[in-house]
């Protein structure tokens, strides 16, 4: 495994890709895979197992998997990452998940996403970055307006959550975009 590491001021971001992924589910048992990935359920574990099971990734698409270690205690407290990442455009989705809500807002997930947003248009060498966020999603709403994502329209009854289908707000971020916020905040 090359395990990527990525430090923010109270995080360590451990990130993996889809092989990685694959190798820790071929050679550990559920219980340290359900330790060292942070699923904090059944439900978790069986999430993940599905996508190992039935593939993560295509011939032109990956993922890059932050799991989110909250420094002080060592606890995998949530996730963030790229996905549905299209290699051949330069081009991949962020998403994020905070797992425990004794985490929620502490600022832990906005110190992610800027990290996550620095891996993908530094190393990565991305050229946008998109996000779909559920309309009733104001945690996530409020991220995308922090880090100055553009809104570029609303996919109608795109994702079913809680029982409906739901409108997804369409996002996203150029590298262009990102670069000078960066040479500003310095």
């Amino acid at each position: 495994m090359n395990v990527i590491i990525t430090e923010t001021n109270r995080l360590l971001l451990k990130g993996y890709s889809p092989q990685d992924i694959s190798e820790i589910f071929a050679q550990y048992p559920k219980d340290i895979i359900q330790k060292m990935l942070g699923h904090h359920s059944e439900q978790d574990y069986q999430t993940e197992a599905y996508k190992v099971k039935n593939g993560y990734s295509s011939y032109n698409r990956s993922f890059l998997l932050f799991l989110m270690l909250e420094k002080s205690s060592g606890t995998i407290i949530g996730r963030c990452g790229l996905h549905n990442w299209n290699i051949e455009d330069q081009r991949a989705e962020i998403g994020y998940a905070m797992g425990l809500e004794q985490f929620k807002q502490r600022g832990f997930m906005s110190e992610a996403v800027n990290a996550v947003l620095e891996h993908g248009f530094g190393p990565l060498k991305l050229n946008r970055i998109e996000a779909l966020v559920g309309i009733r999603n104001i945690p996530s709403l409020k991220i995308m307006h922090k880090f100055n994502f553009t809104q570029e329209g609303v996919l109608k009854k795109h994702h079913f959550h809680a029982g409906q289908l739901e409108d997804a707000v369409l996002f996203a971020k150029l590298r262009e975009d990102f670069l000078p916020e960066q040479q500003a905040g310095k």
